[in-house]
């Protein structure tokens, strides 16, 4: 078996290891793809000619260039694989959970920051079951799905923009600022179970890393709209959970791009 280096100069998040993934699935004979975004490379375990990988990679614009290649053994890979997708599916449940349990209590408290938040853990479904579709499946199925998804989380984004415009000029109540806390308390509780089960996995893998990544920002957001929901109590005002809603919105529809730039 062959571990081919290359370094990726454009790769600086998990939205780019996704758009790696997919545009080398069918590519070569591929064991694994090891992913280390701080230091901008990839490492690819597979038999055949390490050349075949550089057109695909090169077609993405990210500055890809082969540094080396080697022979090399797998180390740990089955057990390692099964262990991380069986995390990955257990942080996929609890995210699509919470995103139902929020927005249908944003909805009811007239809440934009808890709508917000649970679109924003539906992004993140995404991306986790992207990462476990990429184990298996036809390239093109892949890339149809991972259109739909950017395309389904883009009409969210845009819809959840001109519900914050429409409440921003009169419309609407001020939310419910119990439901508002309560609900955000639950996912920072769920947020934190992700985190535990991601760390308990003690993988060294960057795509393990990413993940916790997503959940950190995921608890940050929670914070954030528990901190909008004590100024909705305190001002009275609407205007503190219309700014969380704006700003995660922000995040939502920048996540949207990179997912139709991985349909690509």
């Amino acid at each position: 078996m062959l571990r081919t280096t290359f370094r990726i100069t454009g790769m600086d998040c998990p939205a780019e290891e996704q758009l790696i993934r997919t545009k080398l699935a069918g590519t070569g004979n591929i064991q694994t793809l090891r992913f280390d975004i701080p230091a901008r490379k990839l490492e690819i375990y597979h038999t055949g000619d390490p050349e075949d990988f550089l057109p695909p990679l090169k077609s993405l614009h990210l500055g890809a260039t082969l540094v080396s290649s080697e022979e090399a053994e797998l180390q740990g890979g089955l057990e390692a694989d099964r262990l991380q997708t069986r995390v990955l599916w257990q942080v996929l449940v609890i995210n699509l959970f919470f995103f139902v349990v929020e927005i249908v209590s944003g909805l009811i408290a007239g809440s934009m920051g808890l709508v917000a938040d649970s679109i924003d853990m539906l992004a993140d479904s995404i991306v986790y079951g992207l990462s476990l579709f990429a184990v298996g499946g036809a390239a093109a199925r892949k890339r149809n799905i991972a259109a739909a998804a950017g395309y389904f989380q883009a009409v969210l984004g845009i819809l959840g923009f001109l519900e914050v415009i429409r409440r921003f000029v009169g419309h609407g109540d001020t939310p419910d600022y119990h439901t508002m806390i309560g609900v955000s308390v639950l996912a920072l509780a769920a947020n934190a179970a992700c985190l535990y089960l991601l760390q308990r996995s003690k993988s060294r893998e960057v795509h393990m890393r990413a993940s916790m990544i997503f959940t950190s920002m995921d608890v940050i957001a929670n914070l954030g709209v528990i901190l909008a929901g004590v100024l909705v109590y305190l001002s009275a005002s609407k205007i503190p959970d219309l700014a969380v809603g704006t700003i995660v919105f922000i995040i939502i529809m920048q996540g949207s791009y990179r997912i139709l730039q991985l349909a690509r």
